[in-house]
């Protein structure tokens, strides 16, 4: 394995461990403030758009070859 292809591999490790605790971290916040079903969905959708948002925005660069 060269320093690239380590490179790759660590990115994308990275990456999914950061977005898993980012997830935590908004379960986390509505556990605390008590937010409810309702609360808790609204702050996975808000919160959770910025992620998805940069996973659609990482598949479309992939697939266009850029």
């Amino acid at each position: 394995m060269n320093a690239e292809q380590f490179e790759v591999v660590a990115m994308n490790v990275g990456i999914t461990v950061l977005i898993v605790f980012m997830f935590f971290i908004i379960y986390d916040l509505g556990k605390r403030s008590n937010a409810g079903k309702f609360g808790m969905f609204v702050l996975f959708f808000a919160l959770g758009l910025g992620v998805l948002g940069f996973v659609i925005k990482t598949v479309l660069v992939e697939f266009m070859g850029f």
